[in-house]
């Protein structure tokens, strides 16, 4: 049975939770002094982020991050994927950093109990305490979303993205860089993404065009690709349509083949359009003209069908307004095709 229309479901509710619960993790883990209040090792300058699932996709998130404003050596890893790998890196310099929302994902509890093994040090992030992973890791922290029914993570996501972006952050101002206008543009992070719910009637609008596709490529570049697969995943999960994501460079060596197939491409960017993107996605016109719809910066040399955007100049931040802005796009596709967002068929999630 399908939600009546006049109903929120669980995913729509939690949803627009997001800013409160934002807001609460930036006044909950900085204090007065903009010090961030995470009980984490200093003697480190590596780290593998290991995660499933959305999960990941934060993980991947905060490893661009890590580069970017800390300097500092970072990758992000699938559980299942680490639990292949014969060879593990371990060294006193190392810290694995384990995301799961519910704390009882099982390849991510195996993952860490593989690592332990090495003598590395552990810290989990993860929306419950107590749980298998809080008690097996050596550093932990707290996400504070609160408990999460829907099928598709939203709060959660967005919640462990920020406890990543502290913990960049403090290893950042432990390595000497100046974090005072990162902390400054997390105050007011709480009311971007409140701008970015307020698109939801264009959203709509953009939900009701690619509704009619069976197939969606989402290309994104940099650290927006973390965003782009975030998307992709939600628009899968919820509607259960063909959705691929790809590094928009990557794309054009073979994938874009398949724009052979009736399809609509939806470019993510966080950033300005490079040189290189505008030439990709001109020649992707050129070649396969299929619709192109941009969520984020958008620039006047590609023609696009839509662009829905909003004038951020942090890039931290705006990456947050982005990814709310895919979920509810995620959440008025599945609408506009009658899915039940909450309860999709074949999945289950663990709620603690």
């Amino acid at each position: 049975m399908f939600f009546k229309k006049q109903n929120k479901t669980s995913m729509e509710c939690e949803i627009f939770q997001q800013p409160e619960i934002l807001d609460h993790i930036v006044h909950n883990y900085i204090n007065d002094d903009n010090y961030i209040l995470f009980d984490i090792p200093a003697d480190v300058d590596k780290f593998i982020l290991v995660a499933s699932g959305s999960s990941y996709h934060s993980a991947r998130f905060a490893a661009d991050l890590f580069g970017n404003v800390a300097r500092l050596e970072a990758r992000a890893i699938y559980s299942s994927e680490f639990l292949l790998k014969s060879a593990v890196p371990h060294a006193d310099n190392i810290l694995y950093i384990f995301i799961t929302q519910s704390g009882e994902t099982s390849d991510t509890n195996k993952a860490l109990n593989k690592a332990k093994q090495f003598g590395v040090r552990t810290l989990c992030i993860t929306n419950k305490k107590d749980s298998t992973i809080w008690q097996a890791a050596d550093f932990k922290v707290d996400c504070h979303a609160g408990q999460e029914t829907s099928i598709a993570a939203t709060k959660s996501l967005t919640a462990q993205m920020l406890c990543l972006a502290l913990i960049v952050l403090k290893y950042a101002s432990l390595k000497g860089v100046d974090i005072t206008h990162y902390i400054q543009d997390l105050y007011g992070l709480a009311a971007n993404v409140k701008r970015a719910l307020a698109l939801r009637p264009q959203i709509k609008e953009l939900a009701k065009f690619l509704a009619k596709y069976k197939n969606i490529v989402i290309t994104a570049d940099g650290i927006s690709y973390a965003l782009a697969k975030e998307a992709c995943l939600k628009i899968k999960e919820t509607s259960y349509l063909n959705v691929v994501a790809s590094i928009l460079g990557e794309f054009m060596h073979g994938h874009v083949a398949v724009l052979n197939n009736k399809s609509a491409l939806l470019h993510i960017s966080v950033n300005d359009l490079s040189y290189t993107a505008i030439k990709n996605l001109n020649k992707i016109i050129e070649d396969y003209n299929p619709p192109v719809c941009i969520i984020g910066n958008s620039n006047e040399k590609v023609n696009t069908k839509f662009n829905i955007n909003i004038e951020i100049e942090s890039e931290l931040i705006k990456s947050f307004a982005v990814i709310v802005i895919c979920q509810l796009l995620a959440l008025e596709i599945a609408t506009c095709l009658k899915r039940n967002v909450d309860k999709p068929r074949g999945l289950h999630k663990v709620v603690v």
